[in-house]
């Protein structure tokens, strides 16, 4: 009996034994990999965020309602993660996730651009009420392009201009294609177009209706109710200041469009006290040092007068043909001389690393630079030191999903920068940059394809929408009312959510 169980020892003993040092390594295994996970979640830029009971039941809901939405696009052969945002437009838009995320508090819209934020059909039939206002119906040249819009007196109308009304009244499908040649569209993937150059020409064809005083009123009054319509309460504009002007009276001080757009906000605040603006005056990436030297000086003396309203100072336009941030380090060195001498501060709330090269090095700058905040920040991932020191400094990059893919810098949104950054934990916020000329308004079409393309959670978006307001240009005691209203809001949205 002792042999056969010698035997049976030789012969078996040693697997078994091997099986439970195999069951020792795989719980070492699951250990370590549990560990991994746990620490890789506590990089995360939402860690701080705790849902509540009633959070969490919607958080589940908002779950289920991707998942279904991903099946229903499958089976019905819906090439959602290959699409434009054109293309899946009306998906997003009969989506019950739409709904929600329509009636979502969205906080602040912290990046935006004069010319961009007003509904552009709405722009069409604003302009053709008035009788002095005239469209370029001729072929592009070197002063005019074909669908820009503009207000003239009687006698002093450029050739190849007609009246925009009488166009649209005896032509009425003249309206749908000047609509189309305001809106920018990314129709497929794959095709080709000089996105940027179509771009810029959008913004032409209405830049000389907004410095006409009584259109300028009306356009921003619009936009500020649709923004308030669609949850937002607080708007940051990239500003580019004009003087306005009228035919009774002339032209009118730069500082007319600031005390404008306040009276504007005092209309809008009889509805809705809670909405607020600030306007960071803006100039182009195109210009030489010299004269970005007087733009800061006029943005001084503007913010001067007006510190509540004036937030800091950037500069724009296509990163890969204007100059680099680190070519204007001399007038960024005299920030702090210009700053003594007005008693005012100016943040920069520069673009930067809108670019999918690795040569484009704006980025690296701006941990070196008063910079609280960053337009679009894409090729931040290609620069891990920065991304930490961004990180260490608590600075905030302004996403724009939608933007970036129309303007070409992403094609498929799971593959987003921004995914990388919340998961190594550098603030964002979700932002529009230029709807109008994208063909939709408000924040509710960006929320929708961050939250289904980047797979976010009820804690996530929660803390996308607060970041907008904590990391604002409002100053301490603005934010001390924002932030109660915000989360009234919120609690309010989440309670209605639930009962649906």
């Amino acid at each position: 009996m002792k042999t056969r169980y010698f035997t049976y020892i030789l012969l078996f003993g040693f697997p078994l034994f091997g099986a439970q040092n195999r069951v020792a390594e795989q719980s070492t295994y699951q250990k370590d990999w549990t560990v991994l996970e746990q620490q890789n979640e506590a990089l995360a830029f939402d860690t701080d965020i705790k849902l509540s009971d009633a959070e969490i039941v919607l958080d589940k809901k908002l779950f289920e309602l991707r998942k279904k939405l991903l099946t229903d696009t499958n089976q019905q052969k819906i090439p959602l993660f290959n699409s434009s945002f054109n293309e899946i437009k009306p998906l997003i838009e009969s989506s019950e996730l739409f709904n929600i995320f329509q009636s979502m508090p969205k906080g602040g819209l912290l990046h935006s651009h004069s010319g961009g934020i007003t509904d552009v059909k709405w722009v069409i039939t604003a302009a053709r009420k008035y009788k002095e206002c005239y469209v370029y119906d001729q072929a592009d040249n070197d002063q005019f392009i074909f669908g820009q819009l503009a207000f003239f007196e009687g006698g002093k109308v450029p050739k190849g201009f007609v009246n925009l009304n009488q166009k649209l009244t005896v032509n009425p499908a003249f309206e749908k294609e000047l609509t189309e040649l305001l809106i920018l569209k990314r129709d497929q993937l794959c095709s080709y177009t000089d996105y940027w150059i179509e771009f810029e020409k959008r913004f032409k064809r209405i830049s000389l209706l907004l410095p006409y005083r009584p259109f300028f009123k009306e356009y921003y009054r619009k936009g500020f109710q649709d923004l308030v319509a669609n949850k937002v309460q607080h708007l940051e504009i990239r500003f580019i200041f004009d003087e306005l002007y009228d035919f009774q009276h002339g032209k009118y001080p730069l500082k007319t469009s600031i005390t404008d757009l306040q009276d504007v906000v005092k209309e809008i605040q009889k509805s809705q006290p809670q909405f607020s603006l600030k306007l960071i005056y803006s100039s182009f990436k195109f210009l030489d040092p010299k004269s970005i030297n007087q733009q800061l000086e006029t943005a001084f003396e503007i913010k001067k007068e007006f510190p509540n309203v004036i937030s800091g100072f950037d500069l724009v336009a296509d990163e890969a043909a204007g100059n680099s941030i680190n070519s204007f380090q001399e007038n960024w060195m005299k920030l702090d001389v210009l700053s003594k001498k007005y008693g005012v501060t100016m943040p920069l709330f520069l673009h930067a690393g809108e670019s999918n090269s690795v040569f484009n090095k704006n980025i690296v700058d701006i941990s070196s630079l008063n910079n609280p905040r960053i337009g679009h920040g894409l090729n931040l991932i290609y620069f891990p030191k920065t991304m930490e020191l961004i990180k260490k400094q608590n600075k905030l990059v302004e996403v724009s999903p939608i933007s970036n893919q129309i303007l070409g810098y992403v094609s498929d949104l799971r593959n987003h920068p921004a995914r990388v950054l919340l998961s190594n934990g550098v603030q964002c916020s979700i932002n529009s940059d230029d709807p109008s000329v994208y063909g939709y308004e408000g924040l509710g079409y960006d929320f929708w394809v961050a939250f289904v393309y980047w797979e976010l959670d009820l804690k996530a978006l929660k803390k996308l929408v607060f970041n907008s307001i904590n990391y604002s240009s409002l100053n301490e005691s603005e934010k001390k009312k924002a932030l109660p209203y915000l989360n009234n809001q919120w609690d309010d949205f989440v309670r209605k959510m639930n009962v649906k």
